[in-house]
């Protein structure tokens, strides 16, 4: 290569080295693009087409592990099958560490905007009105709330050279302006999900043998949704039922953030043994039983969250403002006024009305000649000819009509024959079939062995 091409290859790699570390200083930047010249022989030359390294960011993996201080001599030293991909990454990681230590981080406060930040950062507000326009991400950067956080890098002269922001809990928008103007990009974050198991022994109540395991708050709901079709995690749980549980522990940027989904677990309730396993069908995440049956069955056995039961079903009760014996056909559910009351099942709104007796009421017909009533509601939520869904607020409890407390009054008719709520057999979900269900069993079998594992190994210390 004759002087004069040599000279303009290493004006094209200023320029490259410029756009994307124009933060390093002239001597560095030489050095930079000396390095590029380098790999730029020992792959061949350096391609026009070739992407920013901002392009790249958050696709590629490195490969090489360097020491504190990469020389060109090193990068030569690379093997020619270590080149390509790997040279890229050697560009990423010295680029990397020029700007690792460069962020300004900014918390949002109270009241404040992302105007405000700018005008207090003395950034152009002309380049932020740039940046709000860009795509649909950007435009997001008008609803920021307080504790969000910006991380900005400036260039030499105190402008924005770069802005960060977590757009949600996988992706960072970065925001690199230069000479030819603004422009988005988004960068995936580290994202790391590690197993986890946890097991307990109930002595007063779900939430606190939960927490003696280490299990939070929002984990342990998420077992008693699991398990809520088939066990009354108010009124059937009993001293020394046990639960084991395989879950996920999610670590991002290298930190711990919060607890995943249970992966799979067993309930042995009153010592019944109930197991689901978490498994992707047709693109949906749902539990199923080792048989392959879906645990969420077709009716809820309670469609509400409920303090206390205050009178059961029973054709012979004595009522207590009438001051006769009238039968009490259904459950009456004690919760605080305002309390949502779920549709039980699907179905259709066949009532949704006011009178004296039942205040507020809601009647829903579900296929099977299967028909559900939601009494003395403070307020409706649903009309009359309406479809709902399975878990779909319908009404608030309170105490409307004939009441004396809030509470739900619910009653579940099978032919038009009351039946108690409690105790009446629920229909079943379809179970998988054929291939779908080798399907199952083959995925499910790793996480069912290691959680029988558990129990036996809990099982056998517990003998000891």
């Amino acid at each position: 290569m004759n002087k004069h091409k040599t000279n303009k290859l290493f004006d094209r790699v200023s320029m490259t080295a410029g756009h994307w570390a124009p933060h390093l200083t002239r001597a560095r930047l030489a050095a930079f693009g000396v390095t590029l010249i380098a790999i730029g022989f020992a792959l061949g030359g350096i391609k026009r087409s070739e992407p920013p390294v901002e392009a790249k960011l958050a696709t590629q993996k490195m490969v090489l592990e360097l020491p504190e201080q990469a020389t060109a001599r090193e990068i030569l030293d690379i093997p020619d099958s270590q080149t390509g991909e790997s040279a890229q990454a050697v560009i990423e990681e010295i680029v990397e560490r020029e700007t690792r230590e460069n962020w300004e981080s900014v918390t949002v406060k109270s009241g404040q905007s992302l105007d405000r930040i700018f005008r207090d950062q003395q950034f152009s507000i002309g380049l932020l009105h740039q940046i709000l326009g860009l795509d649909d991400d950007t435009s997001r950067l008008t609803r920021i709330r307080p504790g969000d956080q910006f991380d900005f890098m400036r260039h030499a002269d105190g402008s924005l050279k770069r802005m960060r922001y977590a757009i949600d809990e996988e992706n960072y928008l970065l925001i690199d302006s230069g000479p030819e103007g603004a422009f988005a990009s988004r960068q995936l974050r580290e994202i790391f999900r590690e197993p986890a198991e946890a097991e307990g022994r109930i002595e007063s109540s779900l939430f606190l043998a939960a927490k003696a395991a280490g299990m939070s708050d929002a984990m342990t709901m998420q077992l008693a949704n699991i398990f809520g079709w088939d066990i009354d995690f108010v009124l059937d749980i009993r001293e020394g039922d046990r639960f084991f549980v395989l879950y996920e522990k999610v670590y991002r940027d290298g930190e711990y953030l919060r607890d995943g989904d249970i992966l799979a677990a067993t309930f042995i309730n009153q010592g019944e043994r109930y197991q689901a396993i978490l498994h992707q069908e047709d693109g949906v995440l749902a539990y199923y039983s080792p048989d392959g049956r879906p645990m969420k069955k077709a009716f809820l056995r309670a469609p509400l969250n409920f303090s206390y039961i205050s009178s059961n079903f029973n054709p012979k009760r004595f009522h207590p403002v009438l001051r006769r014996v009238k039968a009490h056909n259904g459950i009456d559910y004690r919760a605080p006024s305002g309390t949502p009351v779920y549709a039980a099942g699907q179905g259709r709104v066949i009532k949704s009305d006011y009178d004296k007796y039942n205040g507020h009421h809601v009647f829903i017909q579900h296929s099977g000649s299967i028909v559900t009533k939601y009494l003395h509601f403070t307020k409706r939520n649903v009309k009359q000819g309406q479809s709902v869904k399975q878990g779909q607020v319908i009404g608030y409890v309170g105490s409307t009509g004939m009441s004396t407390a809030p509470h739900l009054h619910y009653e579940f008719l099978v032919n038009g024959v009351h039946r108690n709520p409690r105790t009446v057999p629920l229909p079943k979900a379809e179970p998988l079939e054929g291939a779908t269900l080798a399907s199952f069993q083959t995925a499910a079998a790793p996480l069912q062995n290691r959680l029988n594992r558990l129990e036996s190994a809990s099982l056998y210390a517990a003998r000891e």
